[in-house]
């Protein structure tokens, strides 16, 4: 399991991450991010809804009420074009930090 603060640390650019293959909504987000990191990440709701309303406040996303495939209203959200360019910005970042770790810990790109 990974730690809470790099959890925390972790959140804005793997949300941005997310809704860069186009909206979705809080459980679906969720569900995407515990996916890809093989159950090793595990958001609640708790945890990720004042994270969106964070980003909102940015104008990283947007957001708008739909009616879900199953007939219930859900608040989607998607990137706007200032997330987009933070989305960029990020991915430098966090590339300059892992590559920063390789040169530590080797070539090694996964860790059991």
């Amino acid at each position: 399991m990974v730690s809470k603060e790099l959890v925390a640390a972790s959140t804005k650019p793997l949300v941005l991450g997310v809704l860069s293959n186009g909206e979705s909504y809080g459980y679906e987000i969720i569900r995407e991010i515990q996916t890809r990191s093989g159950g090793q990440l595990e958001w609640s709701e708790g945890m990720l809804y004042p994270v969106l309303h964070r980003m909102e406040k940015e104008k990283l996303i947007v957001s708008s009420w739909k009616i879900g495939e199953n007939g219930r209203k859900r608040k989607y959200y998607r990137l706007s074009a200032s997330g987009k360019r933070s989305m960029a910005a990020e991915q430098k970042q966090w590339m300059a930090v892992h590559n920063t770790l390789g040169t530590f810990w080797g070539a090694k790109t996964c860790l059991s």
